[in-house]
């Protein structure tokens, strides 16, 4: 792929997303507002998947690996 196709694409990702999300029809600095809170809870939503999942992964490891009588050494 060259350069003016991936810039076209995404061009065209933005216009969808600004379509979608009705941004087309902001005014400038409403739609700065609109997009700096949709991605600072974009932020919040992938900070947070990344320190509790693997919590609750390891949690969920340790509950099913004792109901069925497997201990490993991560779980000390």
């Amino acid at each position: 792929m060259d350069f003016r196709r991936v810039k076209d694409y995404f061009s065209w990702l933005y216009y969808q997303y600004q379509i979608i999300s009705c941004c087309a029809v902001l005014e400038p600095w409403e739609r700065s507002m609109f997009n700096t809170i949709l991605l600072t809870i974009f932020a919040m939503v992938v900070y947070t998947a990344y320190v509790f999942i693997p919590i609750h992964i390891r949690l969920a490891w340790e509950f099913f690996s004792k109901m069925c009588g497997y201990h490993s050494s991560i779980s000390n």
